[in-house]
């Protein structure tokens, strides 16, 4: 019988037997190709919660996969078993305010795949086969392979993010974290015709990924003796989820300034010194997942105007998922880190 992933505790991770799925007439059954584990993933996996979302239940992880149609459901068009599909991972109810307003990804009924959210948790896609509205679904026709599509989710991230900075023309633009997200926000940068991008991290395999997604300048912040980078760069994309890499964008942004925060910071709260806000007008705006950009990072990865390939450290078959949450966690070493199913290994 097919496997799901289940995390029940922190580092308590088992696998289960899963049941066949009935269909809805809207419902797609679909076999995982590729799927890769991101930071919230690990957070899960090693701490039993993603910063405020906290595990109450056996949850299956995932939320950035592709795959292949199995079955259809009676009123599904335009996909059949064999079709290659990128996964959105959001469901936005489409009635709330924000989605009315187009920011569906504020959704407040949300429901995102491989979360715990909300309760009961939203089972996510490191399994065999999982069950999808077709709304969720885009079919791709080329010979993208299904690892390269699974970057879809993470690059709508990058876009989003990158959308939130406002006009980049000709800025010089600020990077700290230079992980998976990291690196995409490099890639998409430069695509929104940024002329100058500083990538800054702790450690030298991230910021070769960096190098290699076409960062003009890198920053060992941890480094004796690395260039200063106050009063550096136009806009600031903290992407790491750490503090002093927060402290570190607001201490680079110019006067009248922008900092976007992709990552997620500790739950308990941070020192901020908002003084320093305040007296150089710099504005502070938040990036949280993505809506229509999930469209356009299908597109850019097909056509490979972004090319997400180098960022691919390994893929191991999910009966493996421990061993690859050890080594995506390992920074020193990957970059990033895909589970895959029987369709990406036919």
């Amino acid at each position: 019988m097919p496997l799901s992933c289940k995390i029940h505790a922190a580092r308590d991770l088992r696998f289960e037997q899963q049941a066949d799925a009935e269909l809805g007439p809207h419902q797609v059954e679909v076999q995982l190709g590729a799927a890769g584990i991101c930071g919230s993933d690990l957070h899960y996996y090693f701490h039993g919660r993603a910063g405020a979302f906290q595990i109450r239940e056996p949850l299956t992880p995932g939320h950035e996969a592709s795959g292949a149609v199995l079955r259809t459901g009676s009123a599904v068009k335009g996909l059949s078993p064999g079709t290659k599909v990128a996964i959105n991972p959001s469901q936005a109810c489409g009635s709330c305010g924000y989605c009315r307003k187009g920011r569906e990804n504020l959704c407040t009924q949300m429901r995102f795949l491989g979360s715990a959210s909300i309760f009961p948790h939203v089972q996510g896609m490191f399994r065999d086969r999982f069950v999808v509205n077709e709304r969720q679904l885009t079919a791709v026709g080329t010979d993208i392979t299904f690892g390269e599509l699974a970057f879809a989710e993470p690059l709508a991230v990058a876009l989003h993010s990158v959308n939130r900075c406002g006009p980049l023309l000709g800025k010089t633009v600020l990077v700290t974290g230079a992980g998976t997200i990291g690196c995409l926000i490099v890639m998409a940068a430069r695509v929104a015709g940024a002329a100058r991008i500083i990538a800054c991290d702790v450690a030298e395999h991230p910021l070769q990924a960096a190098s290699a997604s076409g960062a003009d300048m890198l920053v060992r912040s941890d480094a004796s003796g690395n260039p200063g980078l106050s009063d550096s760069a136009d806009i600031c994309l903290e992407a790491a989820g750490n503090v002093k890499a927060l402290a570190a964008c607001i201490d680079a942004c110019r006067r009248g300034g922008r900092i976007v925060q992709v990552g997620t910071l500790p739950a308990d709260g941070v020192h901020f010194p908002a003084n320093a806000v305040m007296a150089r007008e710099l504005e502070y705006v938040g990036a949280f997942r993505f809506g229509i950009e999930f469209d356009w990072a299908v597109d850019y990865l097909v056509s490979r105007r972004i090319d997400a390939r180098p960022l691919l450290t390994a893929q191991l078959p999910l009966k493996d998922a421990a061993a690859a949450f050890d080594l995506a966690a390992d920074k020193s070493r990957s970059t990033k880190v895909q589970l895959v199913g029987e369709a990406a290994m036919a």
